[in-house]
């Protein structure tokens, strides 16, 4: 079922995310016993349809009554530079700092644990939602990373499921575990230190309505 999906029509996957996520069983967070965390996964090169998809998502699912909160994680994050006057400042010096300096300033300003969990905690309190769709995972790779973000915002987000748009893989296997594997495709990765551990989420298209 989740290859076929994945690798399947854009149709198909909107109907059985539409399926799903309206249903009550995921809804109602019923039939799995780790933290509400799903994982869309799909191939890099698919990244603008999936972007089309989301849209179509979120409309069908808003259409149907269910609220949703969509964070895209690179809005958030230029929503922080930019309150704080450091976005054009980092616009104008980016071409003069080596790659290290710049990631290692960002990775500072954007501590996940300190910074970004506590924003996205204060946009869950102030929103009367049902799903949590997380968004622009690849945007802000390398200083933010996927695993990192599911991993601190278990305590604030256990309440709903969230489902983040992931552009890689995820994959089990018994000899590595879980694995999130950013914009590896076919089982190839694209990246020399591209896996992270995470093993509490759940494949969406693993998971029936």
């Amino acid at each position: 079922m989740s290859t076929q999906l994945q690798t399947g029509s854009f149709g198909a996957r909107l109907e059985h995310l539409v399926s799903v996520i309206s249903g009550e069983r995921f809804l109602k967070m019923e039939g799995y016993n780790e933290v509400p965390f799903f994982i869309c996964p799909h191939h890099p090169k698919e990244s603008i349809q999936m972007e089309r998809l989301q849209r179509q998502l979120i409309n069908r699912l808003e259409t149907a009554g269910i609220q949703l909160l969509e964070i895209n994680l690179y809005d958030l994050c230029v929503e922080l530079l930019k309150a704080d006057d450091d976005f054009d400042f980092y616009v104008e010096e980016e071409p003069y700092l080596t790659k290290a300096k710049f990631l290692e300033d960002l990775q500072s300003i954007l501590d996940v644990e300190s910074v970004i969990i506590p924003r996205i905690a204060d946009r869950l309190s102030e929103s009367n939602y049902q799903v949590l769709i997380l968004t622009g995972v690849g945007e802000v790779f390398p200083y933010l990373r996927s695993h990192n973000i599911l991993n601190n915002l278990q305590k604030a987000a256990k309440t709903h499921p969230t489902l983040t748009f992931f552009p890689g893989s995820y994959t089990h296997t018994l000899e590595h575990g879980a694995s999130l594997d950013l914009f590896a495709a076919n089982g190839i990765s694209r990246l020399a230190d591209d896996s992270d551990k995470y093993y509490r989420a759940y494949n969406i298209y693993e998971f029936e309505a």
